[in-house]
C-alpha cells in the first residue's frame, strides 16, 4: 500500500505533521506514491553477500533521475530527502530506489560508474526551506521566460522550468522545430533572473511526459507514469493491426503516434504469420479476384472481383490456402458466389440481459389489469357514482358489467335534462309487434345480452351536437 507521501520533488513536502529530511519510513518498498517509481521486490530478502550496494537512485522534479554513491554510509530508504553533489553547488532530491536493483537499473540505462557523483548528507531544515522557496518561483519564472522569448521573436516553447536545490541554477526545458539562436535570449534571462542559465531541448514526447495528462483511454499518460524509453512508432504498426490511418485517432497528446500501438504488435504479427499474403489473387472461372480485407480475430479473408469490387465474399483461411494451391497447379477455381458457404447463425445467451429492452419492466403488469376487470361489482353505489359523471377511465374498466344495471327509468333522475333530450332523440322508432317478435326469436341469446350494452353506451355517451350546423 502507498502511504501517500508527496516527497517527490514537489513544492510541498507532506511526509507527516513535520517536514523532516528522512522522508516517510512507511513508504519502505512500495514506491507507489512516486511517478516513474520502481518496486523493490528484493527488500524483504536478506543479501547473502557481505558487501551491500552503496549506490542509490535519486529522483528530482518530474522524470529526471540519476545515480549517486553513498560514501558516508548514511542509512537511507525510499523517500529520504538527500543533498547531493552538483555543478555548481548542490542539489536536493528524493531517494527512489536502494539495494541490488540499482545495479539492474544502471545496466538498463547504460549508466557509467565513473560518472557517479556522491551524496553529501540528508537534507537539513535549511536545505529544505531553500529548496521549497525556489520551487515556488518556478511558475512565475516560466511565464516570464515565455514572454521574453516571444518578445525577441524566437520560434520555441518553454515547457518547464527547474530550479536547482540551492537556487544557484535554473534549467529551461524547451521544444522547437528548428535550431534556435540563444545568444540574445541568455543575456535577457541572466539579467532578469540573476542566476546561471541552462537550456535543454526536449522532444514532444518528453514534453508530454513532463506536463502529464489523461489519454483517450481515460488513464494517465504512460510516458508520465511508468514509460521511460520511447520506441519509434510508424504507420506500419497501424496497418498490421487493421486500423484506419486516421491521425486524429492514432495520435496522442504529443502529436506523435501513440506508444500503446506497440503493445499488441507482437500478438498481431504471430496471428498474421498463419495468414496468406494480403496481396494474394485468385484465378476463378468468372475472373480474377483480389484480397480486400483481413479479419485477424475471425481468421477470415474477404475477396472481390477486379471488374466488380462492390461485392465482397469472405472465406476461412484454410479454404483460401486450398484455393491458392489449386491455382498453383494451373487449375481455375469456381466463382466466388458458388464457393460462398451459408453462414450458420450462432445462438448466444445473454446472461447479463443487457440487450433486453424489457428488463426494467414489471412482469405482472398485465395480470393486474385482468384482476381489476374481473372484480365483482359493489352494487348500486358504484352504479350511482358512474351515473353522476365519473371519469371515462372507470367506465371503460366496468363495461362488461353494465348489463346488471337497472333500467333507464331508474337512473333518469340522476341525469340532467339535456342528456334526457338527447337520449330520447337517439332512441329508435317503435316497430310493429310482429317485426319485433321475429327479430327476437331469430337472434341468439348472446346478441340479446350485447344489444342492451351497446344501447346504454350510446345513451351514456351521446354524440355532441354541433352548434354551428
Amino acid at each position: 500500500m502507498s502511504c501517500g507521501c508527496k516527497t517527490s520533488g514537489d513544492s510541498s513536502h507532506s511526509c507527516g505533521p513535520k517536514k523532516t529530511a528522512s522522508g516517510c519510513e512507511n513508504v519502505n518498498t512500495c514506491g507507489n506514491s512516486y511517478k516513474l517509481s520502481v518496486f523493490d521486490w528484493l527488500s524483504n530478502i536478506n543479501n547473502p553477500a557481505s558487501n551491500r550496494c552503496d549506490i542509490v537512485e535519486v529522483r528530482f522534479k518530474n522524470d529526471r533521475k540519476s545515480f549517486y554513491k553513498n560514501v558516508n554510509n548514511i542509512p537511507l530508504h525510499i523517500g529520504s530527502v538527500v543533498t547531493v553533489e552538483s555543478s555548481p553547488g548542490h542539489d536536493v532530491g528524493v531517494v527512489s530506489l536502494t539495494g541490488e536493483l540499482v545495479k539492474i537499473q544502471m545496466k538498463k540505462k547504460k549508466f557509467a560508474e565513473e560518472s557517479i557523483l556522491k551524496i553529501y548528507r540528508q537534507a537539513n531544515q535549511k536545505d529544505l526551506e531553500v529548496w521549497q522557496e525556489a520551487r515556488k518561483k518556478e511558475d512565475s519564472v516560466k511565464l516570464e521566460a515565455r514572454k521574453i522569448a516571444h518578445r525577441i521573436g524566437l520560434e520555441m516553447k518553454v515547457t518547464d522550468v527547474e530550479y536547482q536545490g540551492d537556487a544557484s541554477k535554473i534549467t529551461f526545458y524547451y521544444t522547437a522545430d528548428n535550431r534556435v539562436d540563444f545568444r540574445q535570449l541568455i543575456k535577457e534571462y541572466a539579467g532578469a533572473f540573476r542566476t546561471k542559465i541552462d537550456m535543454k531541448q526536449i522532444g514532444f514526447r518528453q514534453e508530454a511526459a513532463k506536463v502529464g495528462g489523461i489519454g483517450s483511454c481515460g488513464r494517465e499518460l504512460c510516458c508520465s507514469t511508468w514509460l521511460t524509453d520511447f520506441r519509434s512508432v510508424n504507420t506500419n504498426v497501424a496497418r498490421y493491426q487493421q486500423l484506419s490511418i486516421n491521425p486524429q485517432k492514432l495520435a496522442g497528446q504529443c502529436g506523435k503516434l501513440k506508444c500503446c500501438l506497440n503493445y499488441e504488435l507482437d500478438s498481431y504479427l504471430d496471428a498474421l504469420s498463419n495468414f496468406p499474403s494480403s496481396s494474394t489473387t485468385l484465378d476463378t472461372e468468372k475472373g480474377r479476384a483480389f484480397c480486400i480485407k483481413i479479419d485477424v480475430f475471425k481468421k477470415k479473408m474477404w475477396f472481390a472481383y477486379v471488374d466488380s469490387s462492390m461485392a465482397w465474399y469472405d472465406f476461412d483461411i484454410d479454404l483460401v490456402k486450398k484455393l491458392i494451391a489449386k491455382n498453383k497447379r494451373g487449375e481455375k477455381i469456381l466463382p466466388l458466389e458458388d464457393l460462398k458457404q451459408p453462414d450458420i447463425p450462432v445462438h448466444t445467451i445473454d446472461l447479463i440481459q443487457e440487450n433486453n429492452v424489457d428488463r426494467f419492466e414489471k412482469k405482472n403488469r398485465g395480470n393486474n389489469r385482468n384482476r381489476n376487470q374481473n372484480r365483482p361489482n359493489n352494487g348500486g353505489q358504484a352504479q350511482g357514482q358512474q351515473g353522476q359523471g365519473q371519469g371515462p377511465k372507470k367506465n371503460r374498466q366496468e363495461r362488461p358489467e353494465r348489463s346488471e344495471r337497472p333500467d333507464r327509468s331508474e337512473n333518469s333522475n340522476a341525469n340532467s335534462g339535456n342528456q334526457q333530450r338527447q337520449q330520447q332523440r337517439q332512441q329508435p322508432k317503435p316497430q310493429p309487434k310482429a317485426q319485433t317478435e321475429k327479430t327476437e326469436t331469430s337472434s341468439d341469446p348472446e346478441k340479446k345480452q350485447q344489444n342492451p350494452n351497446k344501447k346504454n353506451f350510446k345513451k351514456k355517451y351521446p354524440p355532441k351536437k354541433d352548434k354551428n350546423a
